[in-house]
């Protein structure tokens, strides 16, 4: 079996899991193999060589990024997915009720695996001209939310959710909203919002419900839309969200679709808080396309 890990996850302090990863998986009679992935790029090809060779499974031990390149690999295949959380965030796990704990994790895994316990979600699709589809098992999002996330992962300082903080005070300085079109199921809406967000599974940014009655398992995905508002407003937001209050906000739609276009400025979007495709976009919701140990 393969085991994708990255040790700066968490701000690298629990370096020590691998090994515990490793033991735990040879104890039990498994034999893990460690990719090599000096870099974002090699660790993508690493996963997908790997998957090739149809290991018994494909774990990660990292965040939601971490998980993310490991999903790209194994969607639509045979080979489960392992989850080892060490993040800051872990959004993908945290909505899919697994354990928290990297201990409890390795057991759970461990069990799977030897019993052959699998869950199967959905995922989404992300697509764009002249582009690679991409895959997501939390939000992606497309507006202020994308803006949040650019900024964050240009900043040196500070490390960890602080990053987000600032960068929310930042965007929120200089609030503008963004015209789109947006095609649900094949009709065609234009509107003006700041926050477009397509989830498969309810939260994002560490723990925040933006589609809080996302379910990986229904065959659909869920769209929550934030139309213009202002800065006071925009503060307060956070904290409705993280309350799932903010979907009785009169500025506030929500919408359930099989598959959204959206068009818009030519500005990038973020899936499993990672950098996506920039618009247009299709998404489109894959039942079944993902095998958990679980």
């Amino acid at each position: 079996m393969a085991v994708l890990v990255n040790p700066t996850a968490g701000r690298g302090r629990r370096g020590g899991v691998l090994a515990d990863v490793v033991g735990r998986l040879r104890a039990a009679r498994l034999v893990p193999r460690v990719l090599a992935a000096p870099d974002r790029e090699r660790a993508q090809q690493a996963c997908r060589d790997a998957v090739d060779r149809s290991p018994a499974a494909l774990v990660a031990v990292g965040g939601d990024g971490t998980v993310h390149l490991a999903v790209q690999a194994v969607a639509g295949t045979d080979v489960p997915l392992g989850v080892v959380p060490i993040g800051t965030g872990n959004d993908f796990v945290g909505a899919l009720g697994l354990p928290l704990e990297p201990e409890a994790a390795i057991k759970a895994l461990v069990a799977a695996l030897t019993q052959g316990q699998r869950t199967v979600i959905d995922l989404g699709r992300a697509t764009g001209p002249g582009a690679d589809p991409l895959w997501f098992g939390t939000v992606l999002s497309a507006g202020l939310d994308a803006s949040i996330n650019e900024r964050a992962n240009q900043l040196r300082w500070p490390k960890g959710p602080r990053r987000y903080d600032l960068s929310i005070l930042a965007e929120i300085a200089q609030l503008a909203p963004h015209d789109y079109k947006l095609v649900l199921d094949g009709e065609t809406r234009e509107l003006t919002a700041m926050i477009v967000a397509v989830g498969n599974t309810a939260r994002y940014g560490g723990g925040l419900p933006v589609c809080p009655t996302a379910d990986p398992t229904d065959g659909v995905l869920d769209l929550t839309i934030i139309g213009p508002i202002g800065r006071a407003t925009a503060v307060k937001m956070k904290s409705l969200m993280r309350k799932a209050k903010h979907v009785e906000h009169p500025a506030v739609s929500t919408h359930r679709v099989r598959t959204l276009e959206i068009h818009g400025e030519p500005r990038r979007t973020y899936a499993d808080g990672e950098r996506g495709l920039p618009l247009p976009v299709t998404v489109e919701c894959v039942p079944g396309s993902l095998q958990l140990l679980a």
